[in-house]
């Protein structure tokens, strides 16, 4: 479904992303792992358009799409939930759902505003609510929600699980499962090793803005050196 090849990006003179190549296969829930600052955000972001490559190749679906404005990648059919969250504060939940709408798209699976808070109900309590008064958890809850009314194929979720309490780890460990289940592909960015190998079908490493290792969660356990080196703080 995605493909990178010999990706590079830059931050004006700053080289960030050094050949990076990797491949999602259409279903996968495929994840990024590294330490901060390797270069796992730049990754989503230039495939999203918000930091185009200098050079190399990514390809969605057969079509080429590096240097694409991000409401176009949008419109291809790839959604993000990016870390900050960047929900619109002034406006109620309801609000900010119905602005994630994507009437031209009609995919088999359509996410609806009903469908949303069928998987999200703390949402639904919450629909009338301005976003600046939500919690955390529910800021991220509704990032999610408002990308899946996009009806994404392919979904890039960056740091889901970033400073929030267990309980609510745990329900968006569950959230991200049955979007899977559902038939939708995921690139996850997550930083804490054992829920990213429970979910991930296959891990890349990360680090100095290079891939340095992919293969299976089950061969991650195994590479002693990969974790030390890479992962380990």
């Amino acid at each position: 479904m995605l493909e990178l090849k010999a990706v590079n990006t830059f931050y004006d003179k700053s080289h960030i992303l050094h050949d990076v190549s990797l491949h999602v296969r259409d279903k996968e829930i495929v994840v990024i792992l590294g330490r901060n600052g390797v270069g796992k955000t730049t990754t989503v972001k230039t495939i999203m358009g918000l930091t185009p490559p200098k050079s190399g190749s990514i390809i969605f679906k057969g079509e080429e799409i590096a240097g694409l404005k991000p409401f176009q990648v949008a419109r291809l059919g790839i959604g993000f939930v990016p870390e900050e969250r960047w929900i619109f504060p002034k406006l109620t939940v309801h609000q900010n759902l119905l602005i994630g709408m994507k009437k031209e798209k009609d995919f088999i699976q359509s996410w609806t505003l009903e469908k949303c808070y069928e998987y999200f109900p703390a949402l639904r309590t919450r629909q009338n609510a301005k976003g600046r008064t939500l919690s955390g958890g529910e800021k991220q809850m509704l990032t999610i929600a408002r990308t899946l009314m996009g009806n994404p194929e392919l979904i890039l979720i960056d740091e889901p699980t970033e400073g929030l309490a267990p309980k609510i780890i745990e329900v968006i460990d569950e959230i991200i499962r049955r979007i899977n289940n559902e038939g939708r592909t995921i690139l996850l960015i997550e930083q804490k090793l054992a829920l990213a190998l429970s979910l991930a079908n296959r891990v890349y490493v990360m680090s100095k803005g290079m891939m340095k290792w992919e293969g299976r969660p089950d061969d991650l356990f195994e590479q002693d050196n990969v974790r030390k080196q890479y992962l380990e703080v």
